[in-house]
């Protein structure tokens, strides 16, 4: 008789991965949960939200419910070491990063599969609205990671710095299911998250105040707000004419957004530090008083200057070109990396849920640089770009200045 292949999964309190528990029960597989606390600090933490202690009882009594073995573990300090940290540093730097792509590299899939392994497991199974599919090329196995079957919950954005590696220990049980259909069978098992809210906010550590939370490690510092005005000179781009064929200095100086600076701007109030906001940001300013909302559309942390447009078209916040720092672009399928001075044409995404952006990747020798069929407002350096063949995800980069 073959032994039934051990999976741990990361139960996390809720509905997506104590349903993900039981399709693999129901599977035949031995199935094992694991809870992992990863943030206990409240320092920023809007009252209520992502209390782990309860999330536990829920993700036990689910395991209870099922019928399988709870485990428990610490991994705090991981976690503030290889996303917290990272963040502040990010965030100190100017940029904005996006700890849940970074939680599911360096914790779900790395040291949480890593303690998942010492458990005995041959996989370790997620929540997470995603799929997987193995094919062979070129006599080898390779693990595709493809777009969850709910178009509203798809989240294969999240997992676009998973590697070849991570993704053969991993499995995605509701993947492809619909959220209705996952409430649906949580209720009729009874189990105690069937109704819980999804969680929202800072994986693990829930929904923040931004610059209270970052005020742990980076300090207050007084500046000065600048309106850029819409018509302004700065902004007069033949974006067409300018990437008919385009040179790798073409590309290099359309990727970057408008270099500000207060000689073409009008000062309109103070900010608490450049640092605790990002491009396309609407609130925390608390500046009124205009015909339209004003949205940041640039910030510089060195000098401490904020830049603000006017109305939701404000040119400020849109650009057509973004670059990849050739270090920093990540290929979920290394078969497809592209080789230096050729392009695909390919759909991008730069943020969870956006939908999906048809556009051209060029690989240069000074980067990899995704054109855009149209131009794409608040790309925010330090976030994921995550490119995409049909439904399947087969690579990404950090946004680079």
């Amino acid at each position: 008789m073959n032994k039934k292949k051990r999976v741990v999964v990361g139960l996390s309190g809720g509905v997506d991965s104590s349903v993900a528990a039981y399709v693999l029960k129901e599977q035949g597989y031995e199935v094992l949960g694991l809870f992992m606390k990863n943030w206990h600090d409240t320092t920023g933490v809007l009252k209520a939200d992502c209390p782990w202690l309860d999330d536990k009882f829920d993700a036990e009594a689910v395991a209870r419910k099922l019928n399988i073995p709870f485990h428990f573990i610490d991994l705090s300090e991981p976690y503030r070491k290889r996303v917290v940290d990272y963040m502040f540093s990010e965030y100190e730097r100017g940029r904005t990063p996006n700890p849940d792509v970074l939680c599911n590299r360096e914790i779900k899939f790395d040291v949480f599969m890593n303690e998942a392994l010492k458990l005995g497991a041959d996989y370790v199974a997620t929540g997470h609205y995603c799929r997987k599919e193995d094919v062979m090329v070129d006599g080898q196995p390779v693990y595709r990671l493809l777009a969850g079957s709910d178009a509203n919950k798809d989240q294969s954005y999240f997992l676009c710095q998973l590697s070849q590696k991570q993704l053969q220990k991993a499995l995605f049980p509701i993947g492809d299911m619909l959220k209705p259909e996952v409430r649906r069978i949580a209720g009729e098992l009874k189990l105690v998250t069937a109704h819980k809210k999804d969680s929202q906010g800072i994986c693990f550590v829930g929904k923040v105040d931004l610059p209270l939370f970052l005020q742990q490690k980076l300090s207050a510092k007084r500046g000065d707000v600048f309106l850029v005005p819409s018509d302004s000179e700065l902004f007069v781009r033949d974006w067409n004419k300018a990437l008919n064929h385009p040179t790798d200095e073409t590309l290099e100086e359309l990727s970057h957004a408008s270099t500000f600076h207060p000689h073409y701007a009008q000062k309109i109030g103070e900010h608490t530090g450049a640092h605790f906001y990002t491009i396309g940001q609407r609130k925390g300013l608390n500046i009124g008083g205009f015909a339209e909302p004003l949205f940041v559309i640039g910030t510089n942390v060195v000098s401490n200057h904020v830049f603000m447009g006017m109305g939701q078209e404000h040119p400020g916040l849109y650009r057509k070109v973004l670059r990849i720092n050739s270090s920093e672009v990540h290929h979920v399928r290394l078969d497809l990396a592209l080789p230096t001075n050729t392009e695909r044409r390919l759909n991008i995404r730069i943020r969870y849920r956006q939908p999906l952006q048809a556009g051209v990747l060029m690989q240069r020798t000074n980067g990899l640089f995704i054109v855009f069929d149209e131009p794409q407002r608040g790309i925010t350096p330090g976030q994921f770009a995550a490119w995409y063949d049909g439904d399947e995800l087969i690579g990404s980069g950090v946004i680079s200045e």
